[in-house]
Formats: C-alpha cells, structure tokens, sequence
C-alpha cells in the first residue's frame, strides 16, 4: 500500500469539499464530516493524558495550537507522568472531578466504563458520520478487538504496529569500553559475567548494569532474566507484574515467578550483584534518573537496558558519547537456549481514547480525535503540522525501511531533548506496519545519526533479536477482557501477588533473602495471596477469548 498515504490524503481533502448544510448535535454545532473547522463556534475540550520529559507545555505546544485552529476546539490539559498518571486519573475519578475525554493512557474501562457508566458506549458513534478516518484505519483489525465483555464498544484504539517495538527488551553496551578491555560483546552468561568482573577491575567507580524500575523496558533484570526463562512483562490485562503466561506445553496458565529457572535467573543475577556490577539505584530509579547517570562526564556504564537508545543519550548533542553504544543480541544461559522478548500484541490495542459521561459534545470530541487517524495525522503530532519543514510526502527517489518506495520522509527528526512543536509519543499513535516501513531512509544513513534512529532500531530487531524470538515454552499472553466481577475479585489479588514477586525479587537479587533457603516460603506467599485463583480467572479470560468457554 505504497500509495495509502497520498490516497488517504486525496480522500480527507475531498471530504472537505462537501457542500452541505451543520448538523446540530449535543450543545455544539458541527460542519459536515470531514470539513474544518469542526465547529461554528469554539468550544471547550478539557483532556487527561501522559506528559513527557521531552515536551515542554502541552498547552503552548505547536501542534497544540495548530489542531485548535484547524478543528476550532480549545483544549485544557490534565496530565500525569509516566510513573504516576494512573494514580493521578483514578483519583480524578474516584473524586468525580474528571476530565471529558482521556486519551493515550488506558484506562480501567471495565471498572469505570462497564460497571459505572463513568466512560459513554461508543457503538452508536461508530459510523462514517463521526469516525471515517478512524474506520478505515481500523479495517484490517476488526472493531471486536475493542469490544468489553458487556458486548459494547467504550474505546477507540491505539494502532502502533512498530518493528522495533516488537522486540523492544535491548540491552545497549560501550563498545569502546570493551574494545579498550580487549574484550568482544558476550553471547552467554558466563561470558558477560566475566566482562562485568573485568569492566569492575577497568572501572572501580563504574556500573557495569545500569536499569529502571520505570521506563521503556529500562528494568535490566527482565532482560537478564530472559537467558533463563521468558520474563512476562506488566500484564497487558491487569497492568501489574504478576508474571502470569501460558505454558504451551501443558496449555495451561502458569506464574513465571514460581518457575525453577527463574529462580535460577535469581542467583546468578546475585552472583552479578556480588561482583558489585548491578547498581541498587536499578532497582528504584527512574528512566529519567537512568538517563542522568548514562550521562555523567566520567561515562561510568558499560551496559543499560531501554527499548531505544535515544531514551538515554541524545545523538544530536552528544553524537561521539551516542556512537560508542550497540545494542547486543540475547545471552544464552546455562543450557544455551537464547529467548528473545517478543510481544504478543501486534501492536493494535483497545483503551486509547474514552470519552467521559462529563463530556458535553461527545460527537465533536470524536470528530477532533479523528484527525490523528487521517493520512497525515500521524506525522503532524509525531513531528510538526507543516508539510515541507516537519516531513514530506512520497519524496521521490526515497527508498523506506522495507526497501520499497518511500511514503513519508521525516525533516524533523526525533529527539529526546525537551522541545515544544510537536507531541512526539504523547496521545494516540497511528502508525499500521506499512506506514512505519514506509518512512524514508536513506540507504547509506548514519546510524548514529539522529536521522538514523529508525534503521538503527530497525536493523538491532532484525538481526540480533528477531532470530530468538518465541522460543521456548512460555507464551505471554495479550490483553485479556475481563467482567466486571472478574476485574473485582482478581485485582486486589494480581497486586499482592505483583508485590510479593518484586518485593522477594529484589531481595533475591541482592542476597537480602536467600533463595535456596526460602525458595517454598516465597511460593506459599504466593499461594496464600490467591495466586491459584488468579491463574484461574486468567483461565477462564483466555478460554473466552478463544471462544473456547462453556
């Protein structure tokens, strides 16, 4: 679909040519579908979403200001970071002091919506009249995959169907440290052990593994631990780390946590922590503070864990630092499997845009949000609304990351640097498979370059990742829809079991608990917290799923 872009664009710009009488709905009056502005008469939009470090002000924002004139509805921002945002909304809600649409976070729509009405049922909205661009972008997934178990639609979807995203779990290593230890990047276990003892021996004051306990797959003990057993990340369901998977084996639902390979990840993750290669500021620092400590002048981390590299060092202003890290293929363990982490999401997912019951113009609110799923909508909240400065379209002698013509050409290149014109990853992505292969690279592009950023990511997930993808026995599982009772029974209990599972990891870690000794202490934690009946309503979700329930 070379030419999606430029007929999508064609499509939209047709649209607006049809001549026709506003409809009259809710409190505002709107224009014809597909005409701007929206509105007659400007109205007001207040909005929760997640802020970022590298967007300065929402509100004065460029792309902010370009959409209020184009669509002639003025936005107010809510926001939460994104170590906070879902506290910050649930006590909105629970105050009844919220916003009238949220947007690119994920909300609890079976509590807040199914339960108590607090998110409107979007089926009636679900028409050409309100939503074509969303409809058309939807059409190869289907609208079912954002259906709640009460059978009604309360969510339009986030389509991020990102390569690189897919195998987003990458360890990042100083190829100059190793080259000036003599040293080649390690392919198991115990090679990376013994290059973490001699980095220490190089570097006394250094830190041989840096890690988050928040960020983009900043957590280094998940990536560690995959040379042992696949490590599920946050469930996509319940949103905590309880670690639960299918084992394709047996086909039944099994907590990772409780596996005897994972307990043997454990102690040779402490015998790392020993060598006084893992910081303790990985267990309880954030993504950010992950950044400033990558950044110091005295350069003190040879490995760190993040979904890309450009979450920690800015190639723009500091391109030498930017060129001494590559990302590195998955280790192997002690029995020479190699897992690389691979998610089960294709990359569409329910929940990235609800409208409240405060809203008091919710098909206005749809046809504002509708224009992040137009040809171009994408590309003006990722890099600016101006064609020809932000990006441009089909560039003529342009190949794309798949090797086929090029769709788009970015002129404004991602950074992670703070800045104020566009949203960058805030809100929702519209981004299908084809659209992000599509983008311009030229075929002899720096890497290290932030212009290269994306064959960069591209080419690590191709060759280093992709080759390790799903092996072995554990399949992690995508979001699970649950009622409204399932939701209610199991989440008190999905936390605890979380809690028990981090709190017991980082003291087996770190030697504060002994494994060996402990090791059926720590299970039956888990078992009295209810795991059994977790894993039974992850059971009966998955069974229903498959349209395999009685």
């Amino acid at each position: 679909m070379k030419n999606k872009l430029m007929k999508a664009a064609a499509l939209v710009m047709s649209l607006t040519m049809v001549a026709g009488s506003c409809l009259t709905v809710s409190a505002a009056e709107l224009s014809a579908p597909g005409e701007y502005p929206i509105v007659s008469e400007p109205i007001d939009l207040e909005i929760f979403t997640m802020s970022m470090p590298n967007v300065e002000d929402l509100q004065t924002n460029d792309f902010t200001k370009y959409l209020e004139d184009l669509t002639g509805i003025h936005v107010e921002f809510r926001t939460g970071g994104r170590d906070d945002w879902e506290e910050k909304l649930n006590m909105d809600l629970q105050a009844g002091d919220y916003a009238d649409v949220i947007m690119g976070v994920g909300p609890n729509i079976a509590r807040y919506g199914v339960k108590e009405g607090m998110f409107i049922q979007l089926d009636d909205y679900l028409t050409d009249e309100y939503l074509p661009n969303y409809l058309k972008m939807m059409e190869p997934y289907g609208l079912d995959m954002t259906r709640e178990t009460d059978g009604h639609i309360y969510s339009l979807a986030d389509i991020n169907v990102c390569y690189h995203c897919m195998y987003g779990r990458k360890m990042w290593v100083n190829t100059r440290y190793l080259e000036e230890m003599g040293c080649e990047i390690p392919t198991t276990t115990e090679e990376f052990y013994d290059v973490c003892q001699k980095f220490m021996e190089y570097k006394p004051d250094g830190i041989a593994v840096a890690g988050a306990a928040e960020g983009w797959y900043s957590r280094m003990q998940d990536w560690l631990i995959d040379a042992f057993v696949l490590m599920p990340p946050s469930s996509y369901t319940l949103g905590v780390r309880d670690t639960v998977a299918l084992d394709k084996d047996t086909g039944e639902m099994v907590c990772v946590a409780t596996d005897d390979r994972y307990k043997e990840a454990m102690k040779w993750i402490n015998s790392l922590y020993q060598l006084g290669a893992i910081y303790d500021g990985d267990f309880t620092q954030t993504a950010e503070q992950m950044k400033t400590l990558v950044n110091q002048p005295d350069e003190p981390v040879l490995f760190f864990t993040l979904g890309t590299i450009s979450d920690a060092i800015d190639a723009a202003t500091n391109p030498d630092f930017y060129k001494d890290y590559a990302a590195m293929a998955p280790i192997a363990g002690p029995d020479g499997t190699r897992i690389a982490f691979q998610t089960p999401n294709p990359g569409v997912s329910s929940g990235a845009f609800v409208i409240t019951d405060k809203c008091e113009n919710p098909e206005a609110a749809l046809r504002w949000v509708d224009f992040f799923y137009s040809a171009t909508g994408d590309l003006c909240s990722q890099y600016g609304a101006e064609e020809g400065v932000d990006w441009v379209l089909n560039p003529e002698g342009k190949l794309g990351l798949d090797g086929e013509p090029a769709d788009y050409e970015v002129l404004n290149v991602y950074t992670s640097e703070t800045q104020n014109h566009d949203w960058q990853d805030i809100g929702i992505r519209v981004a299908p498979a084809d659209y992000r292969l599509g983008q311009a690279v030229d075929a002899d592009v720096d890497i290290h370059a932030p212009e290269g950023l994306e064959k960069l990511l591209f080419d690590a997930s191709k060759e280093l990742y992709e080759p390790y993808g799903g092996v072995g026995n554990i399949q992690l599982l995508d979001e699970l829809k649950l009622t409204d009772s399932e939701s209610t029974d199991i989440s008190v209990i999905a936390v605890e079991v979380a809690k028990i599972i981090e709190e017991s990891s980082v003291a087996f870690m770190t030697g504060a608990r002994d494994i060996d000794a402990e090791w059926d202490s720590y299970k039956d934690s888990l078992e009295k917290a209810g795991l059994q009946d977790l894993l039974a309503t992850y059971t009966a979700a998955y069974e229903r799923s498959l349209g395999t329930a009685e």
